[in-house]
């Protein structure tokens, strides 16, 4: 109940509001530091009975100037037609993709980790957004070995970050990066990456959770591994279906969209085998652009999924778009 000191002290403060003409408010709050941070990157996608959830592992740019094919003219104008600044570079995600099939659940390629300072290793995190759990995870399928695929597999300390997971890859792709030969084989620029590879894969290998499959072999329960060589040796998609729709997760054949659309024959100095590289892009592209296959591109714009459709001479995106 108010007191009756209460009731006047009150009243004298209205009367000093009433006095000067000013209705009292509140006091105003101070300028907010900016969050400059984004939503969790995942996003979901149903495939029949399959749930895919494409995750962000972070993101690079990338020099046009490493681009072959295609004039520098050429590059330029398919740059500025997708409002890309050339002399910016090519912004590129790393993506990677978590497979519910109701069975199991599966993880394609595991980012950068460490390995790209703040321009990579949100995997882990992206996932616990996206409800589930590192440890869940039965089997890690590496589509190849290059950093940004394959050093999430462990923490800046080492440990692996998928304990319970079997991790795969092809039998090619593991024999050129790990082989006996492999320093005297694999190119100077390359070859700085061995040692962070084989540490990656150390914690698996001595679990006895690390194995390769041979052409034809299936890699997972319901999965079709799909050769892609050119990028890498080994370069591998993978391939699942259920009620009558499919999907492709085809690793790193395309990292600049706005130029290997419309140009599959634009090749990169990332591709060990260039040529061989634009054959399997162009033969693959023409294929996927007869049906309707979703497919899942590492380096495609988050959050890497859609559709192909034929463009003139050339090809076109059709991404995923976003349903709540």
């Amino acid at each position: 109940m108010l007191s009756r000191r209460g009731f006047i002290k009150g009243a004298a403060v209205a009367a000093v509001g009433t006095m000067v003409g000013v209705p009292a408010r509140p006091a105003v709050a101070g300028p907010s530091a900016k969050v400059s941070r984004q939503v969790p990157g995942y996003f979901r996608l149903p495939v029949g009975d399959i749930e895919v959830t494409a995750l962000y592992d972070g993101g690079v740019t990338i020099p046009a100037k490493i681009l072959h094919g295609a004039t520098p003219q050429e590059i330029d104008v398919l740059l500025r037609d997708a409002c890309i600044d050339p002399e910016q570079g090519l912004p590129t995600a790393i993506n990677a993709f978590l497979v519910n099939t109701g069975n199991h659940l599966l993880l394609v390629d595991t980012g950068a980790g460490t390995a790209f300072g703040d321009k990579g290793g949100l995997l882990p995190g992206n996932i616990r957004a996206a409800g589930y759990d590192p440890r869940e995870i039965g089997v890690v399928l590496l589509t190849h070995l290059h950093s940004d695929h394959a050093l999430g597999l462990t923490d800046g300390a080492g440990r692996a970050v998928f304990p319970q997971a079997r991790v795969r890859a092809a039998a090619a792709e593991a024999a050129y990066w790990l082989g006996p030969d492999a320093e005297q084989r694999i190119p100077e620029a390359q070859r700085k990456m061995l040692p962070a590879i084989k540490a990656a894969l150390a914690p698996y290998q001595e679990a006895g959770r690390f194995s390769t499959f041979a052409p034809g072999e299936t890699p997972a329960q319901g999965v079709e591994a799909v050769a892609l060589a050119g990028h890498t040796p080994g370069h591998t998609g993978y391939r699942l279906a259920s009620k009558g729709q499919g999907i492709l997760f085809w690793g790193d054949i395309v990292h600049g969209m706005a130029v290997q659309f419309p140009r599959p024959e634009v090749s990169i100095d990332f591709d060990i085998d260039q040529p061989a590289a634009v054959a399997t892009r162009t033969a693959l592209m023409k294929s996927l652009a007869k049906g309707n296959e979703w497919v899942a591109g590492a380096h495609l714009p988050f959050p890497g999924l859609g559709h192909l459709r034929q463009a003139g001479a050339g090809y076109a995106w059709c991404p995923a778009l976003y349903a709540g």
